[in-house]
This record gives structure tokens, sequence and C-alpha cells, in this order.
């Protein structure tokens, strides 16, 4: 492109259509305005979607950048519209998501002076963003820009906020673009040693009870096709974190389901049995360990990860292979000699059949008169065959969906992880769908969740998004509930939740809406759903005290998963 003069809020925009953006979420305001009035100028180029509330913008651009892969953007104003931001952007920030955040701020003259809708978004934001930065001249903007896009998607993935002061948006400048390729002092990503791949193939090989735990590393590296010829050439049984979930499809025969405190009975028992531990993209959170202590001490501990950070923070390693991840599974898959572990392999078997029989039977067949969340996500299995994407909230209903929900490709489980944030499914499902508007859709949301961001329906009403909407509504903040009927003797302080008429509000917003209340009428109404060519929201009632199980209690060793 040719140099050009042209207003700071023109430079924005220019911005974003070079680095291939044509899709932003966002909330109009008076700090943002002219930036707001270029879009209007380019709308044929790039589309807004206008949320109706901030946050909404922020999990919608997630969304869109978990079931794509590329970069989501989310635009709002100062002070309040800046500060609602946050808890998308520090969700992105722990689950890796790639994000570019632009924020209006008031003039440079007026900085620091409480002018009207000021807020240091800057200083906010700073402990959850992987850079931050405050544009103050116009002539600044093309760099700072691309080096948002840049840092946002390089290395190990996180969220960018970039502030614009109002004058910087009026003033004229200079536009030439310069994509970023590199930043001094930043290195993305690690070079491979290839000794330590080496290494680790030595141990691997002479392991009798190995054990492969993949996270959302593998997804965020495109690495999934070297992580199934490892698993296959190897023979070792896999086991994902919620985030890992779908980089191998859940029907692949060496994948055995899935870690952490509802995860499944055998990777959790036998993380405590194995003699390696090879953990592919994840980073040994919290929830997938249990009480560090008892965490597979026993075992040898080879951590393939791209963030330096990661490496001996919460797991010592006994071999860590610190670069991205494909290439360093690519590096590693010629040392590795064929296997198939028949007996260990066995061992998985064995504790499925006992979660079968204590579990999973009660939940994807349950002999009780209400209808059950598993069962519920079963159907829609039935009816997806494992080809859609689902975008799940936070609680209960996360965990039966995590568990039981069936996934033929890649990019297809989106949740919230680290932060746990309410609310989060129904805007990103908008994301996801506007990503990848080929593919099914799913918000699977509990009656909690669905409240926080329930104005996010009149977001699909105007963008016609076809989304499907299924709300397991158990009348709790189930998994509160849950935990309060466990560890506090049943004290369910302020968790049973007096619902509106959710089909109505639904209504109101012009989307079909049915509400199952009996189990014979389940298949129909999700058969039904999943054919409409348009948005549709489902309200099924389910038990209102079902548990989620297994479980490991806060604390508790990974090995002491209770089963009821």
């Amino acid at each position: 492109m040719k140099n050009n003069t042209i207003s700071g809020a023109e430079a924005v925009i220019r911005c974003l259509l070079e680095e291939g953006v044509n899709l932003v979420y966002g909330y109009p305001g008076g700090a943002i305005m002219p930036v707001y009035d270029e879009l209007y100028k380019f709308k044929d180029q790039l589309h807004h979607v206008l949320v109706r509330h901030e946050q909404g913008a922020t999990h919608a651009a997630q969304g869109f950048a978990r079931a794509t892969g590329k970069v989501g953007v989310a635009i709002a104003t100062s002070g309040p519209g800046a500060t609602n931001l946050v808890t998308g952007i520090a969700d992105a920030q722990i689950d890796s998501t790639p994000m570019v955040c632009i924020t209006g701020q008031v003039g440079k003259h007026l900085l620091g002076s409480d002018a009207f809708q000021e807020t240091d978004i800057i200083g906010i934001s700073t402990p959850v963003t992987k850079w931050n930065y405050q544009i103050t001249e116009a002539s600044e903007i093309p760099e700072i820009m691309a080096k948002a896009f840049y840092i946002a998607k390089s290395g190990r993935p996180g969220p960018v906020l970039i502030d614009i002061t109002k004058n910087a948006q009026f003033d004229q400048m200079e536009f030439s673009y310069k994509k970023c390729t590199s930043i001094r002092s930043y290195n993305p990503k690690p070079i491979l040693n290839l000794e330590k791949v080496k290494e680790a193939a030595a141990i691997i090989n002479t392991s009798k009870k190995p054990f492969i735990v993949f996270g959302q590393g593998i997804i965020l590296g495109e690495a999934e096709e070297q992580l199934k010829a490892f698993v296959e050439k190897s023979g070792i049984p896999a086991a994902w974190t919620i985030l890992g979930l779908s980089a191998l499809p859940t029907d692949h025969p060496l994948n055995v389901g899935m870690l952490g405190m509802h995860g499944n009975y055998g990777p959790n028992v036998l993380t405590n049995e194995c003699d390696v531990l090879i953990a592919l993209g994840m980073r040994f959170d919290d929830r997938v360990t249990g009480n560090l202590e008892t965490y597979a001490k026993q075992a040898k501990v080879i951590h393939f990860e791209i963030d330096s950070a990661e490496i001996d923070k919460n797991v010592k390693t006994t071999v860590a292979v610190l670069a991205d991840v494909k290439e360093s599974l690519t590096a590693l898959l010629p040392f590795i000699e064929n296997n198939t572990h028949e007996s260990w392999h066995n061992e998985f078997k064995e504790k499925y059949e006992i979660e079968l029989e204590a579990v999973i039977n009660d939940e994807l067949k349950p002999k009780k008169e209400g209808i059950s969340m598993g069962e519920t996500i079963e159907m829609i299995n039935k009816h997806s065959k494992g080809d859609a994407i689902m975008v799940s909230d936070v609680g209960q209903h996360q965990m039966f969906a995590c568990r039981y929900a069936k996934f033929n490709s890649t990019k297809s489980n989106v949740t919230s992880g680290g932060l746990g944030t309410m609310g989060f499914a129904l805007p990103a499902a908008i994301g996801a769908k506007m990503g990848m508007p080929n593919r099914e859709v799913v918000a699977i949301i509990g009656d909690g969740g669905f409240q926080m961001t329930i104005q996010e329906l009149g977001t699909i009403f105007q963008t016609k998004v076809p989304v499907k909407i299924v709300v397991l509504n158990n009348e709790f903040l189930g998994m509160v509930r849950q935990w309060q009927q466990l560890f506090f003797d049943k004290r369910y302080a302020s968790t049973e939740m007096i619902n509106p008429n959710f089909i109505a509000i639904a209504e109101g917003y012009y989307i079909k809406a049915k509400k199952v209340t009996k189990r014979e009428d389940l298949d129909a109404a999700v058969a039904e759903m999943m054919t409409s060519k348009e948005s549709y929201f489902l309200e099924v009632m389910v038990e209102k005290e079902n548990n989620v199980f297994p479980m490991i209690p806060t604390g508790a060793s990974v090995s002491d998963i209770r089963l009821s």
C-alpha cells in the first residue's frame, strides 16, 4: 500500500484489514466513536457485530478464536466499556486464547484528570494480558497494531489490549503497514534441543507403564496429526484435559478419557501407577493434579511445553522438551519404537468397567423419573454424530458435556477452563458459529450461567446467527449445591434458583423455543433443534439434585477419586 494521509481512526481499520480481520465484536461509545465512524465507511470489508454487553464481545471473540485458530477482535469505549472487557480478557489469558482488544480513551491532554469515562485500563489489564499498550499519537498505530497481532498469536497465544486516546484517533498521519515478524527480546518459539528429544525417547522406549496426558497446546500448536501418530506408534494410552478435548477423536481406541476433578476413574487413579508420565502442551493445573504432594511421585515426568514458565512450576520434570509441540513431536517420532502395552491398557479397561457400573450407566441410561444431564448430552451426540462444536458454560453441565460429548475433529470443544467464567457459553457460541458457519454449534448452558449473559439473545436475534442453545435447568447453581451437599451438610445457602420463563424470553427475541420435561419427548426435541436452519432454544428440565461423579475433593490425591 502506498503511503497516504489518513486519520488515526481509519488507520486502525486499515491495520485490521491488513491482518486479514473481517469480523469484530464490540459496543460503541464516546471515546471510540471515531473508529466506529470509520467502521461505518468500511462495513463492506469489515463486519462489526453489535453485542449487548462488552463482556459478550470478548467471549464472542474467544469463541471465534477457539473454533478457527485465528485472532479474535473486540472493541469497546473507555471507562466502563473497557472495564467490562476485563473478565473475558482474564479468561483468554489463562486459557491461552489469541485476542486483540481495542479500547478508546480520553484525549491525551485529559489523561490522569479523572475525566468523564476515564479509567486506567492499562494498569487494570496488565495482570491479565500478554501485552498491552496505550497509543497517544496517531503515528504509533500501525507499528503497535502489528505488534499486537504478532504477540497475540505467536508462541503461547494470549490476549493483547491496545488503548487509543481520542486525539490519536482524530489526528492525521502518513499510513504504511508492515506485519510484525519479530520483536527484540521476545522469543515466542524456543529452539528445539534434539538431545532432550532423544533423552525423552529413551525413557519412553524402556517404560512399562507409560501414560500420555495432552492439553490444549496440541490444538494451539496444530499438532493433532503428530499426537495421533505418536500415540499409535508407541501404543501409549492417552488422556486429555478439558481444553485438550477433541485434539484426538473421542472414540480413538487409545483415547482413555478425561483427567481431573471430574475426570474418568482410570486416567486419574493410574496417574499414580504409571512409570512415565508424558505431558504434552498442558500446564499441570490444580484441577488435573489434585494434591501435588502425592501426584505421580512414582513416575518419571517428561514435559513437552512451549512456555518455559510452565516447566517445573507445579510438577518437577525428569526431562523438559522446551519447544513448539508440533516440532518436538515431529522430531520425537523417528526415535519411538513400535509397541502396544496391552497389559497396561487392560488396567484402563478394568477401571473403565468399574466406572461404567458405578457412574456412567446411571447417567446415560437413568432409571430415575427425571432427565439426567448425561443422557441429554448423549442425545445431542446421537443427532450431531460427533460433528458439532459444543460450547459449554461453567458448572455441572460443563463437566457432563466434557465427559460425554463425542467429537470426531479438533477445535470442537469450546469452554472456559482456567478462569471458569459463568456466562461464557452463549456469546462464545455466537463467535464459534460465525467463525465456522458450516458446522453446527451447540451451546450447553446451566440456568445460572445463562442468566449472566442472557442479553446476548439480542445479538442472535439481530444477526440471525443459527446457534443452537440448550439450557439444562435444575433450578440450582448445581456445582455449588453439590459441594454444599457433600461438604457443608446440605446447607444450600443462596444456590436455589427461582427462574423466569425462559421460553417466553427466547420467544421475545423471536427465537424458536421448546421446553422438555419428560424423557419420552427429548429425542424428538433434540432432533428438531439439530435440523433447524435457524437459531433454536431448548430448555431441558433435569434432575434437581443430581451430582457429577467421579469427583476428586479439593486437596485430595488423584488416587482418592470418589465414585459416589
